[in-house]
């Protein structure tokens, strides 16, 4: 931001990025069609670290370009008068000349701004300037509104139409820069070149872009010989290729000869993901409140248990972080809710039934309940009687339920938002099977803002969504301000090379599934994209994206093995994982736990409540046999409910690896790190005794195959 001193010390120039963030959305939610603002703002985002948000605005002004040009859109006359103001002046608006921290080269001939040339100077837009008598600077007026006069503003001329076009093509080329930028930041090179791409078709001499397109070739090249590189030596996650790209630096370093195509590329990156400084949803979960409003859940649900704080082990960055701590010093802890028994529980007993609305499926037109998720019964089961007829919709022909009571559940909570809106086409039956999990994720956000829709409420405001756990990050732990804030500015008229997303990014993120997908989903229900962007910005779905990455649960169809229904269960994810659990789980419905009638083999540990019942100690546990025992004879009162994320009976290398999307990090529980340690010494030992007979080892290469969770159990957390 231009009028921030450039002595201004990081913490001033934060709160003062974050003060005009506050006021363009002020005026955004007076002035909802001025494309102008979502540029201001995408700037101030890209200034803060954000590129994922400054995407979503310059996406928002890029259909207010289309809405603009096209009589026939239904906004038109909208982002028309919004846009008129900004023609009155004798210059371009600020934003369109200055490009701030995005890395535009300023350093402009005085002669082609005179003529209204482009925002890249290329002359390639129908100039504009010339022909306006307004001395005042555009940027000094405040942005125009239809409510600003009590009488209705006079019709538009064709001439003062035809002006708001051309500056609507002028405010385009930058729309297409700040696209191609920011989500080459966040790792989404495929989306990048696509923008790119666009804009030097409308401004082929714009340097920004033309500098974009460089970048996205060496990070594409260096991806490319990167992935051939590891290819030869084992074969990986394809997400976790693609997220290779995050820790690409460019360069030249003789990889130019390497060709590619845009289907070639990773469209997959990464994000910040934190509690945003603006966001006021986000309850103390730890809170007296809080605690009340969930144990009140919890009394229908699972009257036998309560909600508690807990203190876990830090989970660890790596597979070998910390196994074999042998300084003495304590192991880091940090604080969750947990799940325990308020009176003993026998062994195979319920522990929880939790009904939830919140799910989704993948497969078009699949037989399974819109509202739990449940299967249908089949016709065999009908002509024999065994099983209640489902129960349509009646106001739309495609949408059925399971029973009466999901009917009702539906039309009370979500379905009148998305009844015969189409809704359910989207994301459903995703052509390349790497993408099954991605598309639940998208269908669950589609469900919440249904949700939100028909109740009339903020989505992060749901009783479904707002006590979610989101493994969010400190705010200043991703900022990484050298990287992003300076690393992006312009460096003697020449923006520098963008630098990779520091490690603190950790939300998957795509531009389909987190920016335009929402949007293509609110269209369908009929919801003003711009008018409610206070309840569905960018940001909110990040929110809810980080909340759901880290709660869902998925069942794998047992046609493919590929995942096709997810739901999110508030209740049931508040039990924590381990690795020894004292309960299991299926949901078909409702989701169940059940108390383990026999303890896992090999595992032995529990956590034990104190008598005073405000907090329980996870690193205080006895591993003794004894718990063993007691395992295998139900649950203890006061005892915490142990669930699992993965397939308990895996290796401990692969249990990790299967729990960390949902863990946030490689688990840390007591089998964990006993066996770790254990597979850790036999390595040392093993490899001590081929140095002292001489003999080398080849070991056998990793295939990256990954065990079929659901051959073990009914379901998995999807990551």
């Amino acid at each position: 931001m231009d009028d921030i001193p450039s002595g201004t010390s990081a913490g001033a120039r934060m709160a003062a990025l974050l003060d005009r963030r506050q006021q363009l959305t002020d005026q955004l939610a007076a002035a909802p069609y001025d494309l102008i603002l979502y540029l201001r703002r995408a700037a101030i985002h890209a200034d803060l670290g954000y590129p994922d948000l400054a995407s979503g605005d310059a996406y928002r002004a890029l259909l207010l370009v289309d809405e603009v040009a096209d009589e026939s859109f239904e906004y038109h006359d909208r982002a028309v008068e919004a846009l008129h103001g900004y023609t009155l002046g004798r210059v371009l608006p600020d934003v369109l000349r200055r490009h701030g921290s995005l890395g535009v080269d300023d350093h402009r001939d005085k002669e082609e701004e005179r003529n209204g040339s482009t925002a890249a100077g290329n002359g390639t837009v129908r100039p504009i300037a010339g022909r306006l008598e307004n001395t005042e600077p555009a940027d000094s007026r405040p942005p125009p509104s239809s409510s600003s006069s009590s009488s209705p503003a006079p019709p538009l001329s064709d001439e003062d139409v035809a002006d708001c076009q051309a500056l609507a093509t002028t405010a385009s080329v930058r729309c297409y820069q700040i696209l191609s930028r920011s989500l080459l930041l966040c790792g989404c090179l495929r989306s990048a070149h696509t923008f790119c791409t666009r804009g030097l078709a409308l401004a082929p001499d714009d340097r920004e872009l033309q500098e974009t397109r460089g970048h996205i070739g060496k990070l594409a090249r260096r991806y490319l010989r990167s992935r051939r590189g590891s290819s030869s030596s084992s074969s990986s996650k394809s997400e976790g290729s693609e997220a290779q790209v995050d820790r690409i630096h460019t360069g030249d370093d003789g990889d130019s000869g390497i060709r590619y195509s845009p289907a070639d590329l990773p469209d997959r990156g990464s994000v910040r993901r934190e509690i945003y400084p603006w966001n006021t949803y986000e309850p103390d979960r730890f809170s007296a409140a809080s605690l009340a409003f969930l144990n009140g859940k919890l009394a229908q649900a699972g009257p036998k248990c309560e909600v508690c704080a807990t203190e876990l082990p830090v989970l660890a960055e790596h597979d070998d972080d910390d196994d074999n701590n042998t300084s003495g010093v304590a192991r880091p802890t940090c604080w969750q809710l947990g799940l325990f028994a308020r009176e003993p529980i026998a062994p195979g007993e319920a522990v929880l039934r939790e009904y939830s609305l919140l799910t989704a499926n993948n497969r078009l037109k699949e037989s399974t309940c819109d509202a739990c998720g449940s299967a249908l019964p089949d016709l065999h089961e009908l002509a024999e009687g065994t099983a209640e007829p489902p129960v349509p919709c009646p106001d739309c022909d495609d949408i059925v339920f399971c029973d009466a009571f999901c009917c009702a559940q539906a039309q009370a909570q979500y379905h009148p938002a998305v009844c015969g809106a189409d809704a359910d086409t989207v994301a459903k039956d995703p052509d390349d099977p790497r993408d099954a999990d991605e598309a639940l994720y998208v269908l669950l956000l589609a469900r919440a803002l249904a949700m939100a829709a028909h109740q009339d409420r903020h989505p992060l405001d749901l009783d479904a969504v707002r006590f979610l756990w989101g493994d969010f990050r400190p705010s200043d732990a991703g900022a990484n301000a050298d990287a992003i804030i300076v690393g992006c500015a312009s460096q003697a008229g020449r923006p520098p090379p963008p630098p990779p997303p520091p490690p603190a990014w950790t939300l998957p993120f795509s531009f389909a599934a987190h920016v335009a997908a929402p949007l293509h989903v609110l269209e369908k229900m009929d919801v003003d994209i711009f008018a409610g962007l206070a309840r569905y910005d960018v940001w909110v779905c990040n929110t809810l994206y980080s909340k759901f990455r880290g709660t869902a649960s998925a069942r794998k169809s047992r046609r493919d093995g590929r995942p096709d229904v997810a739901a999110v269960h508030p209740l049931w994810c508040l039990a924590n994982h381990d690795c020894a659990p004292n309960v299991t789980w299926e949901w078909g419905g409702r989701m169940v736990l059940w108390a383990r009638e026999a303890p896992v083999a090999g595992a032995a540990f529990g956590a034990v409540c104190p008598d005073d019942n405000s907090s329980h100690d996870r690193n205080k546990n006895d591993t003794s046999t004894d718990n063993t025992a007691s395992r295998s004879s139900g649950i203890a009162a006061g005892q915490e409910i142990l669930n699992h994320y993965c397939d308990v009976d895996l290796p401990v290398q692969q249990r990790r690896e299967w729990a960390s999307g949902s863990l946030g990090g490689w688990c840390m529980c007591q089998r964990c790190q006993t066996e770790a340690a254990a597979a850790a010494a036999a390595k040392a030992l093993q490899k001590a005794k081929n140095t002292t007979t001489a003999v080398t080892a080849t070991p056998a290469a990793r295939t990256g195959h990954e065990p079929d969770v659901l051959s073990r159990q009914n379901g998995t957390k999807i990551s």
